[in-house]
Order: structure tokens, then C-alpha cells, then sequence
């Protein structure tokens, strides 16, 4: 999983090569309870926009979750579910369903078409939805730019990521082992609005809140964290743990609390952004004749008193 601000070329800190071993692990899975719990809480936000959506591109749709929300928030849209991560090469298997399952008596509802993102057309939706997929990318600010090719005009960009608040108290306890860091950094969400403005966006808007998850027991939580993504801090720890420091960790993180039970906290950081309109572009050189010149500045002269 990727605190901290990102460098001067906007790439985070981190071992890029980990982040695409971990990305293509959960490609193989269902999207995370945590994932499908912000599109719930991002979909209700569709509610309060003035004119519906009608062309809706879920960018990096697979490790989003967010097909239930859209589909609920806007049952009318055309939803297209663009694959960022190579998804071809890493097909999830399907769990069948049970045999008391409603899933087996009932009409199967139309999915939304998936395909990958260089397959769609620049231009054209008119709200961009990304939720849960900006803290897998290694460059915030290249994501941002595809987000922005994909958009129409005055097309409507909303967004959710991770934010340097996750995991604080996990980040403590392995400060106080003298572990090296357990995650690497996230990316504050007032950075990612000066991003935002810089990779072409206008009016961005940005709030967060910290939703804290816990477990009855530390092998639950760590289970959890897994599905999430993985350590791809270019400062973590070289080798294979020990079964004795998985031990440590989960005595550490039981005595974090009275009662016993794990709890972990995850910044979520919302953002949403227009394309605005293209703005003409100006000659490096323009030529003015001297009579204009002349007849400008005579208009800008100061009159006397009138009488």
C-alpha cells in the first residue's frame, strides 16, 4: 500500500516494481469490503449534482468495487469499466454460488462493458470516476492526465484515495520496535489538488475523513491489510519475516487496546474537479502596428476637466 509529500517529479517514494507485484495480486481477488464502502458513501455525493450523468467511465473499475453504487446511484447512466492494470493478464476467478443463493434464481443484471482504458475514446464521458485506485499508481499526476483526456468538457471528475492519515497508529507501534516502515508514503490531499490544477483541472475541491476499522483478533486484521495491498516502501525490511516476529506483531497489536481488539485507522481523501473549457492559445510573438499602439494609448490618456 502506499505519509508525506510527494518529490519534485511527483512520484511517490516507493519500489515500483513491489507496487505492480502487489496491484497484480489483487486483480486476482474481489475488490475490498473498504473499497465497495467508499463507492457507497462517493455515490451518495451523485445525488446533490444539478444535471445527471449519462457517460459514466469507472477508471481502474475492478479494484474499485464500484459497480453497485453507480448502478444504484444512476440507474440510467451507460457505465463503462475501464481497466488500468493490464486486466487481461490476470482474469479473477469467479466463485460460483451457492445453491440457496437468490443469485441462482434471479436474472443476472447487465454488466457493464470492461475494457482497457487506451480502447476508449478521449473526450467523451462526461463523468470520470476513479475510487480507491489513485494510491496504486507510483505518479499521482500521470493518472490525473488520463483522467483528463477521458473527460469531455465541463465533464465532472470525482475521486477517492488514500491519505497519509491511514495506518498512523500501525506506523507508530513499528516506530516504537524500531521496525522499518510498514506501508509507503501517501500523498496529502492538498497536494493532490495542486496536482490537480497543474494536469489542466479547474475548481478542485477536497475533503477527507478517517474511517476506523477493527477486528477481534490481529491475525483477521493482518488478513485484511493484505487484501488491501502490500509493503512497497523502498525502506522495508529486505527479507522474509520470521513465524517469532509475527508473534511480536500481533502481541504488539493486541496490546494496543484495552479490550484486546485491533483497530486500524484509513484517511480517505475525496476529491472532484471540472474539465473546464480550452483556453485559446497565445503566439509566443505578436506584432502590433504603431498606428494601434498610438490609438491605444491615447484612449488610456487621462481627460481634462469638462466644462
Amino acid at each position: 500500500m502506499g505519509e508525506g509529500v510527494p518529490d519534485s517529479t511527483t512520484r511517490r517514494p516507493l519500489d515500483a516494481r513491489a507496487l505492480s507485484r502487489h496491484v497484480a495480486r489483487l486483480m486476482q481477488q474481489p475488490a475490498p469490503w473498504l473499497h465497495e464502502e467508499v463507492a457507497r458513501r462517493m455515490a451518495e455525493r451523485l445525488g446533490l449534482l444539478k444535471q445527471p450523468r449519462r457517460h459514466i467511465v469507472d477508471w481502474g473499475a475492478r479494484l474499485g468495487g464500484s459497480e453497485a453504487a453507480l448502478r444504484a446511484a444512476s440507474p440510467q447512466a451507460r457505465r463503462v469499466a475501464a481497466e488500468v492494470f493490464a486486466v487481461e493478464e490476470v482474469p479473477r476467478p469467479l466463485a460460483p454460488a451457492p445453491w440457496w443463493s437468490a443469485r441462482r434464481w434471479m436474472p443476472a443484471a447487465a454488466a457493464a462493458p470492461a475494457l482497457p482504458e487506451a480502447a476508449l475514446p478521449e473526450g467523451a464521458a462526461d463523468l470520470l470516476w476513479s475510487n480507491m485506485v489513485l494510491h496504486h499508481l507510483a505518479d499521482p499526476r500521470q493518472g490525473m492526465a488520463r483522467w483528463l483526456r477521458l473527460l469531455a468538457v465541463d465533464g465532472l471528475l470525482m475521486f477517492s484515495t488514500l491519505g497519509p492519515g491511514t495506518l498512523q497508529s500501525l506506523r507508530r507501534l513499528y516506530a516504537v520496535q524500531r521496525w522499518p516502515a510498514p506501508h509507503a508514503p501517501f500523498v496529502d490531499m492538498h497536494d493532490l489538488g495542486d496536482m490537480l490544477v497543474q494536469a489542466g483541472f479547474a475548481d478542485p475541491v477536497m475533503d477527507q475523513e478517517v474511517i476506523t476499522l477493527t477486528w477481534a483478533t490481529p491475525a483477521a486484521a493482518l488478513a485484511e491489510l493484505r487484501q488491501l495491498g502490500g509493503n512497497a516502501d523502498p525502506g522495508r525490511h529486505p527479507g522474509l519475516r520470521t513465524p517469532r516476529w509475527r508473534v511480536a506483531l500481533e502481541q504488539a497489536l493486541s496490546s494496543a487496546r484495552p479490550d484486546g481488539r485491533v483497530a486500524l485507522e484509513f484517511e480517505v481523501v475525496y476529491g472532484h474537479a471540472v474539465r473546464p473549457q480550452p483556453r485559446a492559445r497565445m503566439a509566443a510573438e505578436t506584432a502590433v502596428a504603431l498606428d494601434d499602439v498610438r490609438g491605444m494609448l491615447r484612449a488610456r490618456a487621462p481627460r481634462g476637466p469638462t466644462r
